[in-house]
């Protein structure tokens, strides 16, 4: 078992870097639980304090506020986000079975209509003695979870033997980009804090993963500072947004963490493995790096174990981390330069690691009833701890008057998948930042993940790039959907069904003409809302192709107090 580290306490923003919280935080609950007390093994305590980095000095100070970014900061004053909806759980929702000594560090993807959960965990005689990331999914956020055959959860990674990660895997972070998964993680090879990396891996189902990178860590420890907490590099969080990929980390040895390790530190990076076009960010702003492991100068919070999210309705990021009253939520602009919105707090028990429930590429859910005005955010902690923490339950709250459609940028994010009136009684289907005209509503029905029923102002600035008018053309090739034909363009939309409600006669053709359309575009309800990107940004999905090993079925490693 990997020994603890330095216990975070109370102290000021981190060397060479701007207060991580604003001065005002508005309470938004006090739940108390009567939990299930479970036992387990960890290294770093995932904690920062209220008060720990509440100063306003220094967040717009220095360069340009929003550098690389199309839309420039607002206000140089945090706005205050009403709230409503705020949510708990009175018992734990995710565990494994009861060999499990322990259960934290959550991630959650929804992914498909399910809510899809990694976290560390130990199931006795399932690889080397180390944690494990377990897996179990579930039809609302607050559970039930479950794998597919009943069970409370199954491991899907584990230690590999030899590799840097032999003993343990733990802290998973797990994005959905294009049709590939990605998996970042802590490993170690032994019980020893020092030396712990984050390294990566690959899936097409979630399930079954293979290691990235020849197995190697993409991040250790930068050793800049020794300290008496030797835990290293860990604890990943990863967004993917507007075709860069961003991690968040521990790195107790980095230059501006805490005496006692406490930070977080960004890099990004246009492929998955952080080497093509990588940077850090600094103090002003972020800067090409010659490797993950540059000096650590800038941390953008005092925490251990904390997550991170895109929130498109805000166009903001969004840092979950541990204070005295529960699980803070940071705001920070598109480049980290300051906080656009004053500090919130989901309030309640909790021990360690937040785990925000997050859509595709690690952006914020849209709510299906009120895209426009809610921002749902959900999180999943562990609450209780006899030898390491356990009792993950389900805690949230809503943003409500978001005015997440207020310009065009904003609206083709959040409404990236619904259909809304048009000013001809067609609909639009948003798109990639565009607009598809659909004449039929049933059709637009079909294919949308949500209808709005008022038109959207902004949406009328993205442009229109197709019309999918009643009798189309429709081909349909051996083991191939329907797809309707608009001159070059073949826009795929699923089933005889649909076909039928467009009115459209369906013409069989060959896998080599269908093949032969240049322009293949997928609307099916399944794929229309891709995560990640710009509106309208039209890079192919990274190739994950990197040198894999297989993986193992696993166990246990720790955390970052550790």
């Amino acid at each position: 078992m990997p020994s603890r580290g330095g216990q975070p306490t109370v102290r000021g923003s981190p060397v060479g870097g701007r207060s991580a919280a604003a001065s005002v935080v508005p309470r938004v609950s006090t739940l108390l639980l009567a939990l299930v007390v479970l036992a387990g093994c960890t290294g770093a305590q995932g904690a920062d304090r209220d008060g720990a980095a509440e100063r306003s000095d220094g967040w717009f100070s220095g360069g340009d506020p929003d550098a690389d970014s199309t839309e420039p900061a607002e206000s140089a004053e945090p706005v205050r986000l009403a709230v409503d909806g705020v949510r708990g759980s009175p018992t734990p929702v995710l565990a494994g079975d009861h060999r499990a000594p322990y259960n934290y560090g959550p991630t959650v993807l929804l992914d498909d209509g399910r809510y899809r959960a990694w976290w560390c965990s130990q199931l006795p005689g399932v690889g080397p003695p180390g944690d494990d990331v377990l897996y179990a999914e579930a039809a609302e956020p607050g559970g039930p979870y479950a794998t597919s055959t009943g069970s409370p959860a199954e491991a899907v990674f584990t230690g590999l033997p030899g590799a840097f990660d032999g003993m343990h895997t733990c802290d998973p972070s797990v994005l959905k980009v294009e049709d590939s998964y990605y998996l970042y993680y802590t490993g170690a090879a032994g019980d020893h804090n020092d030396g712990n990396g984050v390294g990566v891996a690959h899936s097409s189902d979630g399930i079954t993963w293979s290691r990235l990178g020849d197995g190697k860590p993409v991040v250790s420890a930068s050793y800049d500072v020794t300290r008496d907490n030797t835990y290293g590099a860990g604890q990943p969080a990863a967004v993917y947004l507007d075709d860069w990929f961003y991690l968040m980390f521990t790195d107790t040895t980095g230059a501006a963490a805490g005496w006692n390790g406490a930070g977080q530190f960004v890099l990004r990076a246009r492929d998955p493995l952080f080497t093509d076009g990588l940077q850090t960010l600094t103090d002003a702003g972020f800067v090409p790096a010659a490797s993950t492991e540059d000096t650590r100068s800038f941390s953008v919070v005092d925490a251990f174990s904390a997550d991170l999210m895109w929130v498109d309705a805000l166009q903001s990021f969004v840092i979950a981390h541990q204070t005295d009253s529960g699980t803070s939520l940071t705001f920070w602009d598109r480049e980290f330069r300051g906080s656009p919105y004053e500090r919130l707090v989901v309030e309640g028990p909790w021990r360690e690691g937040p785990g925000l429930v997050r859509e595709g590429g690690g952006h914020a859910p849209v709510s299906r009833a009120d895209p426009c005005g809610r921002v749902p955010f959900d999180v999943l902690r562990a609450t209780t701890e006899v030898t390491a923490p356990t009792g993950i339950a389900h805690f949230g709250l809503d943003v409500v008057d978001a005015d997440g459609c207020r310009d065009a940028r904003r609206a083709a994010s959040v409404l990236n998948g619904f259909a809304v009136p048009a000013s001809d009684r067609t609909m639009d289907l948003v798109f990639g930042g565009e607009r598809i005209r659909v004449e039929r509503r049933s059709v637009a029905e079909r294919l949308a993940v949500g209808v709005l029923e008022e038109r959207v102002p902004a949406v009328e600035e993205l442009p229109i790039v197709a019309e999918l008018t009643a009798g189309l053309p429709a081909v349909q090739a051996e083991d191939e959907p329907v797809g309707l034909v608009t001159g070059d363009r073949l826009w795929v939309v699923g089933d005889q069904e649909v076909a039928e409600l467009n009115g459209s006669r369906i013409t069989r053709i060959t896998p080599q003409e269908w093949a032969a359309h240049d322009h293949v575009r997928d609307l099916r309800r399944g794929a229309s809302r891709p995560s990640g990107r710009h509106a309208g940004a039209r890079r192919s999905a990274p190739n994950a192709a990197s040198a894999t090993a297989p993986i193992g079925r696993g166990r246990r490693r720790g955390r970052a107090e550790r």
